[in-house]
């Protein structure tokens, strides 16, 4: 399969290179700069990223590049150019003032193929704190900005290029069209990496990885579980075994109506109520982290104790997907915290089974447009995210069934009121807390002291960071009356107005 490598310098935006890649339709992995791998016959060409490192330090990142530079097709990005520059002898020195934010770049040779078909002037995106003062002899500038000469370079007898500017971010009008010259024109890329062919890819992948053996894959009724689900069940059919664990934190009937659908997709499920469970554990427990160690906790006991029930399982799956991956392989080493609710993280290692992973190359975007290929419920497909400890972590304070209940159709009115109002898809993440808050209000001619709820509502694209929506009064007002009235035990209603950061998206 024909792919482009890229060598992360730890740049913010180095995710974003492969996102614009994707979207040529072109396969692409990030690779940090320190553990380039095997350069094998499907390389069409290699991006180095950029990086908030100087190559005048001391300590710069600087790999070896000598398998790569001449034999591929090579396009330095910021950093990556300033490498290319400095180390093959040219001079990088820092800026008379940081440079960051738009500029006008000069195609100074629109012949190049790299310049192909760009508008002059075309904006782009600079961020760095050094320039490029002096280039190495068989170096040619072949793009300018008023501040910085050597905006853009290419190597003479070389498919090399250097560019000083991000043309990644959406602030460089024409970087898909500069990046899409480089990998679809200079590397020869053929733009057929599609939905479809990774489905066929993959099933048949799957097939010969796990033979005649058996799968369990652990259900959350979200989106990336979900697709796994349906490409097992594509490659071994009725040999995978989902198991889906209601906590008792779920949304409302949420239960019952994500096992009704699984069912309509002819998947294999297991159903467990472990609600009690978790109620009884999560009694007296106030702090949020102690909350998600439980919730956490109880999750993998009682999904080992199921899986053990199933004879002669050899595989778990999970739906890991690339972003994932990437955290884990940093040039900046593992994160540091593990999101549970992405996978089923911490199961026992007794259980001695093989990990597999469908879904592990894909950005989560690229998993719905997988998703959609297999005709799957679009309603599905399009689901917020929900946070793995549920509600748990949207009570605040300790947990109980009574606060479930109230949250359950205090949420149920909300998210289903931005479905009635065309609203939902415009929204990222949305819900409602229960807030350890009682005030006083007047219900007919009588005198309440009953709970507050907060509605939420962000938009965002991965969660990193996210600011909240402006959802119209009339709706707010619609939604907080109808709450107000039909959820026994809720007096009042607020909107959040916070982004992230400085505040998260969840309040614990």
């Amino acid at each position: 399969m024909e792919k482009i490598l890229i060598l992360d310098f730890g740049s913010q935006y180095t995710q974003l290179i492969a996102r614009r890649v994707r979207e040529l339709n072109v396969y692409c992995e990030i690779h940090p700069f320190n553990k380039i791998p095997e350069l094998d016959g499907d390389i069409r060409g290699v991006i180095l990223s950029g990086s908030p490192s100087s190559v005048r330090d001391a300590d710069a990142p600087k790999p070896d590049l000598s398998a790569i530079k001449g034999k591929y097709p090579l396009l330095g990005v910021c950093y990556g150019a300033q490498l290319l520059a400095n180390e093959y002898g040219g001079e990088v020195e820092g800026a008379p003032s940081r440079e960051y934010g738009r500029a006008m770049l000069t195609v100074v040779a629109p012949e190049d193929p790299l310049m192909l078909n760009v508008p002059s002037p075309t904006q782009v995106w600079m961020s760095h704190g050094d320039t490029i003062t002096r280039l190495p002899e068989n170096y040619h500038i072949i793009g300018s900005t008023e501040n910085v000469k050597a905006a853009a370079y290419h190597i003479e007898g070389e498919q090399t290029w250097g560019i000083q500017f991000h043309p990644e971010v959406y602030h460089s009008t024409d970087g898909t069209l500069i990046l899409s010259n480089f990998v679809l024109g200079i590397c020869g890329c053929s733009g057929t990496w599609s939905p479809a062919s990774f489905i066929e890819t993959t099933v048949d992948e799957l097939r010969s990885k796990i033979g005649d053996e058996r799968v369990i894959l652990g259900l959350s009724g979200g989106v990336d579980s979900s697709v796994a689900a349906m490409l097992l069940h594509k490659a071994i059919g009725d040999r995978l075994t989902c198991i889906f664990v209601n906590n008792g934190l779920l949304r409302k009937n949420e239960f019952d109506d994500v096992l009704d659908s699984y069912k309509h997709m002819g998947l294999n499920v297991i159903g467990v109520d472990a609600s009690e469970r978790f109620y009884n554990d999560l009694k007296g427990v106030t702090d949020p982290e102690q909350k998600r160690k439980i919730i956490g906790r109880d999750f993998v006991e009682v999904f080992n104790a199921e899986a053990k029930k199933i004879q002669d399982a050899n595989w778990l799956a999970q739906g890991t997907i690339y972003p994932d991956v990437i955290e884990s392989c940093s040039v900046k080493g593992p994160s540091a915290t593990i999101k549970s609710h992405h996978n089923v993280g911490g199961l026992p290692k007794e259980m001695n089974l093989k990990i597999v992973e469908p879904l592990r190359l894909l950005f989560k975007d690229e998993v719905r447009r997988v998703g959609k290929a297999m005709d799957m419920d679009q309603r599905l497909l399009g689901r917020h995210p929900f946070p793995g400890p549920g509600l748990g972590i949207r009570i605040l304070g300790e947990v109980t069934p009574e606060k479930v209940r109230i949250l359950q159709e205090a949420d149920a009115i909300f998210i289903n009121g931005l479905r009635e109002a065309g609203l939902y898809d415009q929204v990222w993440q949305a819900g409602v807390m229960l807030l350890p808050v009682q005030s006083v209000g007047v219900m007919g001619d009588e005198r309440t002291y009953e709970n507050c709820v907060a509605l939420r509502a962000v938009i965002s694209t991965d969660g990193m960071t996210a600011d909240w929506v402006h959802l119209p009064y009339e709706f707010l007002a619609k939604v907080s009356n109808e709450i107000i009235n039909k959820v026994r035990g809720v007096n009042r209603v607020v909107y959040d107005i916070s982004s992230k950061p400085p505040a998260t998206i969840e309040w614990e």
